[in-house]
């Protein structure tokens, strides 16, 4: 139901919402897992939803927050794209932090560099939809001609590509070192309020897991 990096482990949607219920994370909690290497804590509240570098759709003052994994050559990630947009649209609360995680090969990479390079022009959100946008796996050169399609300055890109190198690589490194943290194996996996969601779920699940989280928020 995801892109996984092994084939054969896909969770089924069963599988999901055992996990998403028993996987509960007070935001307490947040603050045990630690990078394989060195000490630092990498799923404090802050990192995983208040990382400033990470972009954020939705309603940036919503009062439940969803966080998404995902990779731009996901097919899953790209099937759930609008269905999952729609339900933040209609609930008007909830503020979806994107989190780049490019797992499926080196064209993700890419991608992931880009659509972050996008931010400094302010066209990240443009250039993410694009990507997401197409049914097909991306190339480089698509890559290149969608978000030209768009309006992203590609000139202006190849610089900051160069220019914010390093920091577009360590969002990715957090990213990455999050998601494994929270032991996700494949994408698109998600947290949502304190629920911990490594899957696809429908438009109904996925309101009902968002009313699910405020009412814990509440308790």
């Amino acid at each position: 139901m995801a892109g996984y990096r092994n084939k054969g482990l896909s969770p089924t949607r069963r599988t999901a919402l055992t996990l998403m219920g028993a996987g509960a994370l007070a935001a307490g909690r947040m603050t045990l897992a630690r990078a394989a290497t060195g000490g630092d804590e990498v799923l404090t509240e802050a990192k995983v939803l208040r990382d400033p570098d990470v972009p954020v759709a939705g309603n940036p003052d919503g009062n439940i927050s969803i966080i998404e994994w995902s990779d731009y050559n996901c097919p899953y990630c790209r099937k759930l794209e609008p269905e999952l947009r729609q339900v933040i649209q209609d609930d008007g609360k909830v503020r979806l932090v994107l989190k780049d995680w490019p797992i499926l090969g080196p064209v993700s990479v890419t991608a992931a560099r880009i659509a972050l390079a996008a931010k400094y022009q302010d066209k990240y959100h443009k250039a993410h939809d694009a990507m997401m946008g197409v049914s097909s796996r991306l190339t480089e050169s698509r890559i290149s001609e969608l978000l030209a399609s768009v309006g992203v300055d590609m000139d202006r890109l190849k610089g900051d590509l160069t220019a914010h190198a390093k920091d577009i690589d360590a969002i990715l490194k957090r990213n990455n070192e999050q998601a494994e943290a929270f032991g996700f194996n494949g994408t698109p996996s998600f947290i949502v309020g304190k629920y911990r969601v490594p899957g696809v779920l429908s438009m109904n699940e996925f309101e009902q897991v968002i009313a699910d989280a405020r009412k814990a928020k509440m308790n």
